[in-house]
């Protein structure tokens, strides 16, 4: 890069220009900061390489992104460099020969709800025995499952964003920046309010301690890593013996996500009730910026695609059982 020229100010430069044309790059902009960090870190001088991009491509995730991942991420870095090149001749642009063609979006592993009562049963028999380590990995997972929370938003609530007095969860400046209400089923508020107070024997409660916390030493209390609870969960898979049905290679914490929002889909369906009016409801308690992301569930996952066939077939035949 130019010594006159700060990579961040030719990033906020880009932005600017972009948003003034009408663009919002919620995504992208949080991405280029997060790569002109990951520059600065490294302290790299001179032109932007695609040895570089493709390094901080592979930190996603904490490490723990997969290629269509990383091709995502690359992605994200096309636009920018290329505008760059008119600053900085020398400026690389990746293309798909560094992690291939980003792929559309991949089948998740939907847990069947025995698999999801395994692992809880499995993170509450984690050590040490009497400790707050299988506490916290039970109710952090057991939480994520029956909210459909990303994992970052569970991981970031504070004491103060669970009240339980009126069962619900505040989730603020999450992905995209979006803060919301989450509310509780009672079931789920009881299970919380016994782990605060089984927490509070380690840990003292106050609001501003991170609801999820680090259990051992003198990080006790602090906030608990997202590395930490993935490598948690991956011995706890391997443990299980758990089979991918998804495309993704494994199941995936992510993938309780991913199975809240099927379920409750499954059930409306169930119950007869119109799928395309609860479409909102669902995207807004999701945090999904648009609603077709929530509608993708309807057209990727398998179970869903069987349920999407009856209607058709009805729509298609409503004289089918001689009703005429």
């Amino acid at each position: 890069m130019s010594a006159r020229v700060s990579l961040q100010a030719r990033v906020e430069q880009y932005l600017a220009e972009r948003r003034k044309l009408g663009f919002a790059l919620r995504s992208m902009g949080p991405r280029l900061f997060s790569f002109t960090r990951y520059v600065a870190t490294a302290d790299h001088h001179g032109p932007l390489s695609v040895d570089l991009m493709a390094a901080w491509a592979r930190q996603a995730k904490a490490g723990h992104g997969d290629r269509s991942t990383w091709a995502r991420r690359l992605k994200a870095l096309r636009p920018f460099t290329s505008w760059l090149r008119q600053f900085e001749p020398a400026t690389e642009v990746p293309d798909e020969a560094v992690f291939g063609a980003v792929p559309g979006r991949m089948t998740p592993h939907v847990y069947r709800e025995p698999e999801i009562i395994e692992l809880l049963a499995a993170a509450g028999k984690l050590g040490p025995e009497g400790g707050l380590r299988p506490l916290v990995m039970e109710t952090l997972f057991g939480l994520i499952a029956c909210t459909g929370l990303r994992i970052s938003e569970a991981l970031g609530l504070l004491d103060a964003d669970v009240d339980l007095q009126t069962g619900m969860l505040t989730i603020r400046q999450s992905k995209f920046g979006k803060s919301r209400l989450v509310p509780l089923h009672p079931s789920a508020v009881d299970a919380l309010e016994r782990y605060r107070t089984q927490r509070a024997r380690h840990v003292r409660n106050t609001p501003e301690l991170p609801f999820f916390v680090a259990s051992r030493g003198r990080l006790l209390g602090q906030p608990i890593g997202d590395r930490q609870v993935h490598r948690v969960f991956d011995d706890l898979r391997r443990q299980l013996g758990w089979v991918d049905r998804g495309s993704h290679g494994t199941p995936r914490i992510h993938d309780l996500r991913h199975s809240f929002a099927v379920r409750r889909l499954v059930l409306w369906h169930d119950r007869g009730e119109d799928i395309s009016q609860r479409m909102l409801a669902l995207s807004t308690y999701l945090g999904h910026v648009k609603v077709s992301s929530t509608y993708w569930y309807l057209t990727g996952v398998p179970e869903l695609m069987g349920l999407l066939g009856q209607r058709f077939e009805r729509f298609a035949n409503p004289w089918e059982d001689g009703d005429e």
